[in-house]
């Protein structure tokens, strides 16, 4: 253990790691019951999902674990599998198989990336406050798909509003209020700082649920997609459901796909990714004091090859991109500072994979809450988004880019709206110097798309 991730050198111990991957492990467990569920809904099979998601984790996990020595855990990045979901396979009618593809290209394009200094470099040159935007976007449009996966938000003639609780009370209207409920106690645990409040709350929301069904107040209705909510089964060693998932991204048809579209697709995933990477990398790190004393990570590098080659590996697998966690910042406040943090982490989602029949029965009602509160942790980013008369020309394009992802269902078009704002808005008040050149070409990119596709 000391040869491989000196412990001596970080002040550690290996108990302190080991208890430091377990608490990390417990903040974001909550993922491979909720990855499963949201790209469910793009038509895969969720127990392949599932296996694939804690495979990539494990991949992850190891790699910055033996690569970096660093105590940052990774798996499905949170708006990333939403964006593939909802945007690239619902709004743009494009296969889940193409949509790993573009994955599996992202991750590809990051390994080169990451063995240069091209990533830090285009991060470096995209506004602060765009970046703040884009993570506050994600989080709005992740709450709001927790809101419908509720049950709470439905279609109306007002285009939504809050569903009847009375009609329907025994299959949709209990959902509906379990959700609620479900939400307060993974709040209530979240600001008692319990570990794994997200995780609990699912699993406490899903006991009730089956409470319920006992007592009659709820009752399966499979013709309508009310199942009940007892698992068939706790530990399964059939891994066979993987196949549907494993290596389809290389089962592709661009035919009805445009060459154009599937770039767009690409682009958007290596522009979320990077942010979300690389400011989680960096912000997690400085709570750690892990920074240098000019504010840099030394071991980037290496971390960054390890959230690319995770990706990859994923998206082969069968899930959407692999990220880097920030509730890692949970195992370093007792104590990891090392890779055998990650690596304790990667173990037990190996062990997960045990599991996978009992984390696929969680009801989508049971998840919801911990979609909506991984929103409002998303949406810390507004602090950094400065508002004075003096940042107008900052501010307002982080504005029309949080408004535009939740508004219009879709992360690519915020982050669209975003960047040709922040460029015109900069441009015509005579702000030409806090335009870089990445984002003259991005903007008229952009402009093109709207006008040609």
């Amino acid at each position: 253990m000391e040869k491989l991730f000196r412990l001596k050198e970080n002040n550690t111990t290996v108990k302190r790691e080991i208890t430091a991957g377990v608490t990390t492990f417990m903040t974001m467990a909550y993922i491979i019951a909720v990855n499963p569920s949201i790209l469910s809904d793009a038509g895969m099979n969720p127990n392949a999902v599932l296996i694939a998601t804690c495979l990539a984790s494990v991949i992850g996990c190891f790699c910055m674990g033996f690569m970096a020595n660093l105590p940052f855990a990774l798996s499905a990045g949170m708006g990333l599998n939403a964006y593939l979901a909802y945007t690239v396979v619902q709004g743009m009618g494009i296969s889940w198989h193409v949509a790993l593809m573009a994955v599996l290209i992202e991750g590809l394009l990051f390994i080169l990336m990451s063995l240069t200094n091209v990533r830090e470099a285009i991060f470096n040159a995209i506004p602060l406050s765009l970046k703040k935007g884009v993570s506050v976007g994600i989080g709005l449009f992740i709450a709001f798909i927790g809101l419908q996966n509720a049950g709470l938000s439905v279609d109306a003639s007002t285009l939504v509003t809050i569903t009847s609780f009375r009609e329907n009370f025994t299959t949709h209207g209990i959902c509906a209020l379990l959700a609620i409920i479900g939400l307060f106690i993974t709040i209530i645990l979240y600001i008692k700082q319990s570990k794994g409040s997200i995780l609990f709350g699912i699993v406490i929301t899903w006991i009730l649920g089956m409470i319920c069904q006992l007592a009659g107040l709820y009752v399966p209705d499979p013709d309508n997609g009310v199942y009940s909510l007892f698992p068939s089964a706790i530990i399964s060693l059939d891994f066979s459901s993987l196949g549907d998932t494993f290596g389809q991204c290389f089962n592709t048809n661009f035919h009805d796909v445009g060459i154009a579209n599937f770039i767009a697709v690409i682009f958007a995933f290596l522009f979320v990714d990077m942010f979300d990477t690389i400011g989680t990398l960096i912000g997690v790190s400085a709570k750690a004091n892990m920074l240098d004393e000019n504010g840099h990570l030394p071991a980037i590098r290496p971390a960054l090859l390890s959230d690319a080659i995770a990706t990859a590996c994923g998206a082969v697998l069968g899930t959407s991109t692999t990220s880097t966690y920030v509730e890692s910042s949970a195992g370093i406040a007792v104590g990891g500072r090392t890779g055998l943090t990650a690596v304790t982490t990667g173990c037990l989602f190996l062990l997960s994979t045990l599991f996978s029949p009992l984390f696929t029965a969680i009801p989508s009602f049971a998840t919801a809450p911990a979609l909506m509160m991984v929103g409002f942790l998303m949406f810390e980013g507004i602090k950094e988004v400065k508002f004075s008369q003096e940042t107008l020309t900052d501010t307002i394009p982080a504005y029309l880019c949080i408004l535009a992802m939740p508004m219009f269902y879709s992360i690519s078009e915020g982050i669209c709206f975003g960047v040709i704002s922040y460029v015109v808005i900069n441009l015509i008040c005579g702000k030409r110097e806090n335009i870089t050149v990445l984002m003259y070409i991005l903007a008229v990119l952009f402009i093109c798309k709207y006008i040609f596709l």
